[in-house]
């Protein structure tokens, strides 16, 4: 509660600069996480199996959740009786190179469950699953809890099947200029008017 009259002031926030984002890599919507874990030992079993699960999730929180929700249903192993080893996140070792990625899922649709081959060209893995979770709620209607990534794999150009990939596996390949602009050769030439308009016509 502040006096009659009395005017607040807030502080302006600071603004991070601009050479702070200079090199920053892409952060994705979807991280690769590895997630190790077991049944709970007991006396008839002292050391229990160990179970690897690689998955995409948002954070390492809904990681977890979902390699529990796979050990129900794969080993019987739920997270009352079970025990988490261990949670990685696991990045590209070049990603700043582009790539071909495939990618095997299994999604449910609103008429049964189906197996699709899906290819994409991207720097990471997780830039390319970001895109197959695009293409899949787009074309498909999928939702994000209906999709289960079976397998994916970095793929070479000749073994590459999608029309949408091969086409920019080109030596050759050039681009159109769509919009030209106009730069003075130097400092020293550059004005705010100019007495002729410049012609940004590609012919």
């Amino acid at each position: 509660n502040q006096p009659a009259g009395s005017r607040s002031f807030r502080a302006p926030l600071s603004v991070p600069a601009a050479t702070e984002s200079v090199g920053k890599m892409v952060d994705h919507k979807f991280k690769q996480y590895q997630v190790v874990g077991r049944h709970v030992p007991t006396e008839t079993q002292p050391e229990p199996k160990l179970f690897r699960m690689k998955l995409w999730a948002k954070d390492a929180v809904r990681a977890k959740s979902k390699f529990w929700y796979f050990m129900t249903k794969l080993q019987k192993v739920k997270k009352a009786n079970g025990q988490l080893v261990a949670c990685n996140e696991i990045c590209d070792r070049s990603p700043t190179t582009v790539s071909n990625y495939a990618i095997w899922i299994r999604y449910e649709s609103r008429t049964g469950f189906h197996n699709m081959y899906k290819e994409y060209r991207d720097t990471t893995l997780n830039g390319a699953v970001e895109q197959m979770y695009q293409e899949m709620a787009s074309r498909h209607r999928v939702r994000l809890p209906g999709i289960q990534i079976i397998k994916t794999a970095q793929v070479a150009p000749n073994k590459c099947k999608r029309e949408g990939v091969t086409q920019f596996h080109d030596s050759k390949i050039s681009f159109p200029i769509m919009r030209k602009v106009m730069r003075p050769p130097s400092k020293s030439l550059k004005t705010t008017f100019k007495y002729t308009r410049p012609s940004v016509s590609l012919v």
